[in-house]
């Protein structure tokens, strides 16, 4: 079983050494930095090449968003950032997901809850926590205006099966859950997720699920 490397960027000692030590207690997980704020993490990404960064938002100097920013942005860049946050309709988780972040986890997480999403985002296989991440992303595509033409262009490039699958994954649905709604195997799904991202140039499904409200694909309720 492949290692995650996960980086912890808080200003907190606190924060970093409890995550670490119920991170390292985890098989398949190994903390091997952490950051105390943004440009710290900036730096320690180049340094150690984590698969995983726990980001705290809300950090002196640097903050987590434009950490965020720097990290994702790179061309061929790998690792995913997963935002933590204090409260679950924190304004900056929205700002977050825009800067490239994979998804977000409440400090107040289970350990159990913490370790599942630092694998669900290093795997970039489902959405962490769709219940939320949904409603976050709805609340996000209202504050960002009407949808981006350059974006809406590109989702020309996808077949009408690719993006029916766009639509149902920024709705919160899972492979599974896909596949039962579209009567298809769930590998079928995996190849159309697959396919998807490399067409968009998109990291994830998290990211998928942003473009598909950005470019208007998918409206909120009520828009």
């Amino acid at each position: 079983m492949t290692t995650i490397r996960v980086l912890i960027a808080d200003d907190q000692m606190m924060v970093r050494q409890g995550f670490t030590v119920l991170l390292n207690a985890e098989p398949g997980i190994e903390v091997v930095g952490q950051a105390v704020d943004g440009l710290d993490a900036v730096a320690k990404v180049a340094e150690l090449d984590p698969d995983v960064v726990l980001m705290d938002i809300r950090m002196p100097g640097l903050g987590g968003i434009e950490a965020t920013r720097l990290i994702t942005e790179p061309a061929g860049a790998t690792v995913k950032v997963l935002v933590l946050t204090t409260f679950d309709l924190d304004e900056y988780v929205y700002e977050a997901l825009r800067a490239g972040a994979s998804g977000f986890l409440l400090k107040d997480a289970s350990a159990a809850e913490l370790a599942q999403a630092v694998r669900v985002v290093a795997d970039g296989d489902a959405l962490l926590a769709p219940n939320i991440t949904k409603r976050l992303i709805a609340e996000f595509s209202r504050m960002s205006g009407a949808p981006r033409a350059p974006l809406k262009e590109r989702v020309g490039d996808l077949t009408e099966r690719e993006t029916e699958v766009l639509s149902l994954i920024a709705q919160g649905l899972s492979n599974a859950e896909i596949a039962k709604r579209l009567v298809v195997a769930e590998q079928t799904v995996k190849t159309h997720v697959s396919r998807i991202l490399l067409k968009l140039g998109l990291r994830d499904r998290t990211q998928a699920a942003v473009f598909a409200y950005e470019t208007g694909l998918v409206r909120p309720a009520g828009y």
